[in-house]
Order: structure tokens, then sequence, then C-alpha cells
């Protein structure tokens, strides 16, 4: 009686583990394919954020004659790119500091020449220059110009008023000429209150400068009342109070620092 041979078979590896990772191959290649179309680079929205930030930096000519994105050339509509504001450029800030230099300049000669005029007349007590961020700050004291609870101009305010009204015309700043008083009420039929009583000595003061024939043009001009609302001194003195009671004629800066 033949033997049955007995039957060899091939043993094989476990393979379930490449399932797995077929998977995580798989998982890898989708990740790498979206890191790859993020980091395509949008040509047209590279262009447009280039733009700006060559206006915000250098001030491009041509760029700033149409302060715009550029926009697709097929009609598309893209997706909004930040736009940076058009800012001055170097240029621009040179002549804008220039115009301020040549401002303060005419400000201060035109101080100066005040300030002689007022030295050789005496006339410290009554007018005072001040040059500010503002502008130049003419300050009137109340009894140069009107009598007590009055806003008739005395007659000898004209001696500086004249003079006020020449160094301003060859300007073409804007001027503010405002009334200020101190604490004190007033009610009378003319001038209820210091609202009123301020406000019409700067109207006044202000009509008798444009009067004097020296060329002066209204529009530059405008006048208000502060009553006692603007202190410059403590209204608890009889000296605070006195340097309160005043008319200010402010020539405005045309330019900024």
């Amino acid at each position: 009686m033949r033997k049955k041979r007995k039957e060899h078979h091939e043993e094989h590896a476990d393979e379930t583990w490449l399932v797995p990772y077929s998977d995580i191959l798989t998982l890898l290649l989708a990740l790498f394919i979206v890191l790859f179309a993020s980091a395509q680079v949008d040509t047209k929205k590279f262009e447009q954020l280039r733009a700006s930030f060559n206006i915000a930096f250098s001030g491009s000519p041509a760029l700033l004659d149409s302060p715009k994105p550029p926009q697709p050339e097929n009609g598309s509509q893209a997706p909004p790119v930040p736009y940076l504001p058009v800012v001055m450029d170097n240029v621009g800030a040179t002549q804008e500091k220039k115009a301020y230099n040549q401002e303060t300049a005419q400000l201060v000669d035109t101080k100066k020449k005040l300030d002689k005029y007022i030295a050789d007349n005496g006339l410290g007590n009554d007018l005072v220059t001040l040059l500010t961020d503002d502008g130049l700050m003419i300050r009137i004291k109340d009894t140069a110009l009107f009598p007590s609870g009055s806003a008739t101009l005395r007659p000898e305010s004209r001696r500086f008023g004249e003079q006020i009204s020449k160094l301003l015309s060859p300007l073409t700043q804007k001027v503010t000429v405002s009334g200020h008083t101190d604490i004190m009420p007033i009610n009378s039929a003319e001038f209820p209150s210091n609202w009123e009583l301020s406000s019409r000595r700067g109207v006044n003061f202000m009509r008798f400068l444009l009067a004097q024939d020296t060329g002066l043009k209204p529009e530059r001009f405008s006048a208000t009342g502060y009553g006692e609302y603007r202190p410059v001194a403590n209204n608890n003195t009889e000296e605070g109070r006195a340097a309160n009671r005043r008319v200010e004629v402010l020539i405005q800066r045309n330019y900024r620092p």
C-alpha cells in the first residue's frame, strides 16, 4: 500500500498591514496636493497687492492719478484684495514742510512789525502778540477798545486799529475776531448776557478793521463771542478779570506742522 505524500503548502507572510499603509499613503498624497494648491500664487492678486504697496511706500505718480486697484482684464470678478490708502510721498511732504516754514516766517515778520509798533507807541499794557500752533494771536484789552459794559469803540482805538489793518492787508490767511468777557454777569436792555456783549464787540472791531480801506477781503474774516467761557486768567481777582475782558484777532495758519 502506497503512502500518500504529504502535500507541502508554501507559507505566505501576513499582508493585512498593506491596507492601512495604502490608506496612509493616500491621505499623505491628498495632503500634499492641498498644500501644493494652497501655495500657488494668484498672479493678479499679487500684482494688485504689489501696486498697493508701491503707492504706500513710493508714491508712484501713475498710480496716484487713479487710486484704485487694477481690475481684471476679462471682466470677471476678482476676489477683493486689501487696498492700502494713498500716503503723501517724500516730495509732497517736503513741499508741505516748506510751505509751513514760509508761512511761519511770514507770521514772525508780522509779529515783529506789530511788536515794534506797540513798543514805539507805549501800548505794551494794552496789546500783546502770541505765535501759536493755530497762528498769530493779537490780544487787546477791552479798556483799549470799549467803555465798560459797552460795544461802542473808543475814538482812540483808531490809532492801533489802522495799523493792525495795514499789517493784515498783504496776508492771505483767514482772520477770526473774537470777543471775551470776565465772569461778572451783565443784564441790560442792549446786552441780556455776556454772550451778546462779547459777540457785539467782536463784530464791531472786525467791521472797524475792514473799514480802513487797506484792501482787506471780507470773505477772509469772521467774528464770534465767547462770553466768559474762555478765560486766560483767574476770575477770582481783579487783575484776572481785567485780563479776561479782551478782544482777540487770530491770523489762522494755512499750513500745519
